[in-house]
């Protein structure tokens, strides 16, 4: 059946994105000065024979542009993706210019040239990436033929072997392309885990909202009835004392009816009472209905088990009603929801130590490629056609349940490749050593204000 369309929990897309101009700059600073200190002590300390003025003008060029980018920009703009790709790029060309005018591929600092295309790879897109990569090979394919010799004090030129400068461009090539895909699914990585932990806070955010609008209603339900109460008394004796005359009568009848009204929106809205105690805890079995409530009109039948196990007692469990525990556990509801045939099943169970939950459907079970995985965010599965999660409702599970203690694990119910006739599907278990989750026994103590 149709369901409405949720709003993403994950922010929303920026396109390109967006370095700090300050740190590009001191970057190429901290080029220009090594590339400096370089060519002057192979001038004057070993006497190398080269185009010192011409590397002179080639770093100069770089430090006019250096300035002259921070003499129209402030240090915290933020360049756009061409801008970025623009900067890198006249690194690129300063560095072949300056590796052409000292032996090319003879020179040992030609290493430097996978240093733009490895920062492009952490800033910029593939599709930019690919292309600064494309234009460095053929930059340093173009220095290693066409260049200045790098000669010796007695006039011999610094060349290596063809068989040497050829292996040279190849580990070079090979470098660029290895430390630029490495950069790149880094950087990847590390910015789908923090999408996946923002949305887990706002996950976490809106739960707790949820939950602390319920306890102001319910406080306003509690203070309003005193004066509702007294409305509805005045009104019913004025309705009584204007017996006799029906206009006024109809009005006082109004005014009570809206009384009535007014009483039960606020029941309908919210717990009666204060902050009570006993509301911040409840039997497992109520927490587990309501996690999958929303969830319990979908089509799908929800079947319940609560039992102890091993040395467990009799007495079903309470335990906290946090609301990492409630999300958390609605996340892997609605995943058994999404995937099952015709039914789920959820169990409780709970020993003197542990308090175990297990959430199972009839569906196809996990695909084994993935099972390993699980929990991971943004994880796709080409087996599972039709489907367009990202993974984001497993892994927000798996990190606010482990916050409150529990451990998960994922299984599926098939046996030696044949499926039971019933509960074979995937199974999410959860499992919290019962002090970290179990609420303290005892009186409850005095109920409080909210405001308190």
């Amino acid at each position: 059946m149709p369901t409405q369309p949720t709003r993403s929990l994950l922010p929303p897309e920026t396109g390109a994105p967006h370095v700090r101009l300050g740190t590009l700059v001191n970057l190429r600073w901290l080029a220009l000065a090594g590339q400096f200190i370089t060519v002057l002590a192979a001038h004057l300390l070993l006497d190398l024979d080269f185009a010192f003025g011409l590397c002179l003008l080639a770093i100069g060029t770089g430090a006019v542009a250096n300035l002259t980018t921070s003499a129209t920009h402030p240090a915290n703009t933020r360049l756009p993706e061409r801008g970025t790709f623009a900067f890198l790029l006249f690194d690129l060309v300063q560095l072949s210019a300056l590796l052409s005018l000292t032996g090319g591929l003879n020179n040992p600092f030609a290493l430097l040239f996978m240093a733009p295309v490895t920062i492009s790879a952490t800033s910029l897109s593939l599709r930019s990436t690919m292309t600064l990569g494309a234009i460095g090979i053929a930059l340093i394919s173009l220095v290693g033929g066409y260049h200045l010799p790098l000669r010796l004090p007695d006039g011999a030129a610094l060349e290596l072997p063809d068989l040497n400068l050829i292996g040279f461009w190849i580990a070079i090539v090979i470098g660029m392309v290895f430390l630029s895909a490495f950069a790149f699914r880094l950087t990847l990585e590390t910015e789908r885990m923090s999408n996946a932990l923002l949305a887990t806070q706002t996950a976490l955010a809106r739960e707790q909202k949820l939950h602390d609008l319920g306890g102001v209603v319910a406080a306003a339900a509690h203070e309003l009835g005193t004066p509702l109460a007294t409305i509805k008394l005045v009104s019913s004796e004025l309705a009584e004392d204007l017996a006799d005359r029906p206009a006024q009568r109809e009005d006082a009848e109004l005014i009570r009816s809206q009384a009535d009204r007014c009483r039960d929106i606020l029941q309908s809205m919210g717990r009666a009472g204060k902050a009570d105690r006993q509301v911040r805890s409840a039997p497992l079995e109520a927490v587990l209905v309501e996690a999958a409530e929303p969830h319990s009109d979908r089509g799908i039948a929800i079947a319940y088990s609560w039992a102890p196990q091993g040395d467990g007692t009799d007495r079903m469990p309470r335990i906290q009603r946090l609301p990492e525990v409630i999300h958390g556990l609605r996340n892997l509801i609605q995943n058994a929801v999404d995937f099952a045939a015709s039914e789920i099943w959820i169990d409780g169970r709970w020993t003197a130590d542990e308090i175990v939950v297990r959430i199972i459907d009839d569906g196809a079970g996990y695909p084994p490629e993935v099972l390993n995985r699980l929990g991971d965010p943004f994880l796709r599965s080409p087996r599972r056609l039709g489907y367009d999660g990202m993974g984001l409702g497993l892994f927000i599970a798996k990190t606010l349940l482990e916050r409150t203690g529990a451990t998960l694990s994922f299984a599926n119910g098939t046996a030696g490749g044949r499926r039971p006739p019933a509960r074979g599907g995937a199974i999410a278990e959860a499992v919290w050593p019962r002090a970290r989750i179990g609420a303290a026994t005892g009186a409850l103590g005095e109920n409080t204000r909210l405001s308190e």
